[in-house]
């Protein structure tokens, strides 16, 4: 993919506290740097996806600071400077905001794809040539584009985004306007949305000029912009680290979505036919374990004697565990540390690791 001739960077948001993988996710190690699927961790294939579309050198990860020694470690192909690791957590505003002023400052007004470090997306091919369809989109009408997911169900754990008329077929790429974004619904109204073919799943996955952006930012958050800008000024300095912890204490807590693309003129997207899992918690993997035939998910060495319906993952594939006369559980071995829930509680993670830290 590379000879596109688009001016493009890519920012990956790798900031994700993810509590519902415990206890193979901690806070110290989080989701996305975690490997559930063989050789190369979420971030990785994160990276992967893009490393034809754009050289490391134009790649930014937006992390926690916490996390920077392990982004350096997961990813030495990307320059020191370009991972940028922020001070305390203020959600995605923050994170594009200031990797759009970055971006401004480095490399003047490029596309900026700003992509996610925790979801799977195949056939990769599919993912570049719907990104960069978007891109040339977006550096000719200013637009702010994102992707749009095909719902596979009624989910209750995605934000929606209602389109509008369509603007283009880029070679079976559907481009639309949206007509505006939704928070993520009861069940009910999840159904209403699957049933009536005008809405997507919001993969929080966005393409725009740095310009575009950071315009609609200036209008919408001006505290986060005037904030942002002032920390940029000392992109690559000693005075950096300093300045953006004064920046980030100063700004509230909000998403980009609820704090920009909700208000913004000129919002767009993409229809996204790529497969698409934002991994949301353990039983989403169960397509990607060996099944067994009395329908276990096992990752290990894994007995079984009328077992039926389990999922069984083992941090260490050489661990052995035995299951006898149990159904509808998730086990999870980390170290130390052992998950037993049945699956229908699997949502309850959050709470408990929540209550662990209380303590």
């Amino acid at each position: 993919m590379k000879g596109h001739n688009l001016d493009l960077v890519v920012v990956i948001m790798a900031g994700g506290a993810g509590t519902r993988f415990w206890p193979l996710s901690t806070a110290e190690k989080p989701k996305q740097f975690l490997n559930l699927f063989g050789d190369r961790t979420l971030l990785q294939k994160s990276f992967d996806r893009v490393s034809d579309l754009v050289p490391p050198e134009r790649t930014l990860v937006l992390t926690n600071a916490a996390f920077v020694s392990i982004v350096k470690e997961q990813l030495p192909q990307i320059p020191v400077e370009n991972i940028i690791g922020e001070p305390i957590r203020r959600d995605t505003a923050a994170a594009v905001g200031l990797a759009a002023f970055l971006c401004r400052t480095r490399f003047g007004n490029p596309i900026i794809a700003t992509l996610t470090a925790d979801h799977l997306i195949e056939p990769v091919a599919l993912f570049q040539k719907t990104l960069l369809s978007a891109a040339r989109r977006a550096a000719n009408n200013h637009a702010l584009y994102t992707f749009g997911i095909e719902p596979a169900y009624p989910a209750t754990g995605y934000g929606y985004l209602e389109r509008g008329v369509q603007i283009a077929d880029d070679d079976g790429i559907e481009h639309f306007h949206l007509l505006r974004f939704k928070e993520k619904p009861d069940v009910e109204t999840a159904r209403q949305y699957v049933e009536s073919g005008r809405f997507y799943w919001n993969s929080g996955m966005f393409v725009w000029t740095a310009d575009a952006i950071l315009k609609q930012i200036e209008i919408h958050l001006p505290s986060h912009a005037r904030a942002l800008s002032r920390a940029a000024a000392f992109d690559q300095t000693p005075e950096w680290d300093h300045a953006l912890r004064v920046a980030f204490e100063s700004l509230q807590t909000v998403s980009i979505d609820f704090g920009v693309m909700e208000k913004a003129q000129n919002v767009c997207c993409v229809a996204s036919r790529f497969s698409w899992d934002d991994v949301g918690g353990w039983l989403a993997l169960k397509s990607w374990l060996p099944e067994d035939e009395a329908g276990n998910y096992c990752r290990g060495k894994t007995t079984t004697l009328d077992a039926t319906d389990n999922l069984v993952f083992c941090k260490d594939p050489r661990e052995t565990v035995v299951l006898i006369g149990v159904k509808d559980l998730v086990i999870v071995r980390a170290g130390s540390m052992t998950l037993i829930t049945h699956k229908d509680r699997t949502e309850d993670l959050k709470k408990l690791v929540q209550a662990m830290e209380d303590k």
